[in-house]
């Protein structure tokens, strides 16, 4: 067990009630010069909460000993060996590398799940469209490996984008931290891992025409009493959320609920994916900035040299076939 998860398991048995108390009381946001409710500053959202309720658990919350345990769990599979010389040895040691969760405010509230609808915690089932999507995947996919090209490999393993650029901004293994700057306006969010950003403009301008889309699509924002609200849309469909399309709406709720804490509130709506909406809830800690370059892998050589190392794999595997033939 790392020698920080102690404090660890401290803060996350504590921040519940101590949570609670705060919000019981009346808190009043700080404000910018322009009036806006302050949520400028250092964030992070590392958890240890899943966004799904595992099948295995039914209830909302859990205890604080539950909770104990599942951080124990999760820090021992973190720093948990592999056998030297093999592929699954080749891996980041997240208890000693990255503000991981054990090094910084990993936030939880004691619920078992992200997920706050359904009631049962878990993704709602794939619309028709979404299943035949799901499908011509898996159908494209079929004797393809991951290390085969540059194209078989995940966005994040290229360094083009992360989740938790989002939206919805979804906690990350490590680097999954924020940086909030308002101006009169606009309110701008950058991502730590990969310094995605988005500036959202708060002056009710429509959103982009249709035609337009973007990565992390196009964002809106407006003030609902002292929480912010950002919508965004006209998302290119390449970047998916568990599946999700270009069709996908997402409704984010930023609401600073004391000194060091953002509630995180998100809802998805996207027919073409799910039958219906889902949304979720996650706290935002304040850490300690700034934020520094996160070059991913610098001049982009990382993919290029595990790619030239998987040729080199095939043609052992290749050469050993031939061998074992000639016998």
């Amino acid at each position: 067990m790392s020698r920080r998860l102690p404090a660890l398991l401290v803060f996350v048995l504590a921040l519940a009630p101590s949570l609670a108390a705060a919000q019981s009381q009346r808190w009043t946001p700080p404000r910018t010069p322009d009036g806006q409710p302050d949520l400028q500053g250092f964030w992070t959202n590392n958890t240890y909460t899943p966004l799904e309720r595992p099948k295995n658990v039914t209830q909302e919350f859990f205890t604080k000993e539950q909770a104990a345990d599942v951080v124990r769990r999760a820090a021992a599979e973190e720093s948990a060996q592999t056998e030297p010389g093999t592929v699954a040895d080749v891996h980041y040691d997240f208890t000693q590398f990255g503000l991981d969760r054990n090094q910084s405010p990993a936030a939880s509230t004691l619920r078992t799940s992200l997920v706050v609808d359904p009631a049962d915690g878990r993704l709602p089932p794939l619309s028709a469209e979404g299943q035949r999507r799901a499908a011509a995947r898996a159908e494209a996919l079929k004797g393809v490996g991951r290390w085969d090209s540059v194209q078989t490999n995940e966005l994040d393993d290229r360094c083009m984008i992360f989740a938790g650029a989002g939206p919805p901004m979804l906690p990350q293994t490590y680097n999954s931290n924020y940086q909030i700057v308002q101006a009169p306006g606009y309110v701008m969010i950058l991502f730590e891992m990969a310094h995605d950003f988005r500036v959202v403009p708060l002056d009710g301008r429509p959103h982009v025409p249709p035609e337009i889309r973007q990565w992390i699509g196009d964002s809106r924002g407006r003030w609902d009493g002292d929480t912010l609200v950002v919508e965004t849309t006209n998302f290119n469909g390449r970047n998916p959320l568990r599946g999700s399309s270009e069709h996908m709406r997402v409704v984010e709720r930023f609401t600073r609920v004391n000194a060091d804490t953002i509630r995180y509130q998100f809802t998805i709506d996207d027919q073409a994916t799910w039958t219906r909406p889902w949304s979720a809830e996650l706290l935002m800690r304040k850490t300690i900035g700034p934020l520094f370059e996160h070059a991913c892998h610098e001049g982009n050589y990382g993919l290029y040299n595990t790619l030239v190392g998987a040729r080199l794999e095939d043609k052992k595997a290749a050469e050993a076939a031939a061998a074992r033939g000639a016998k």
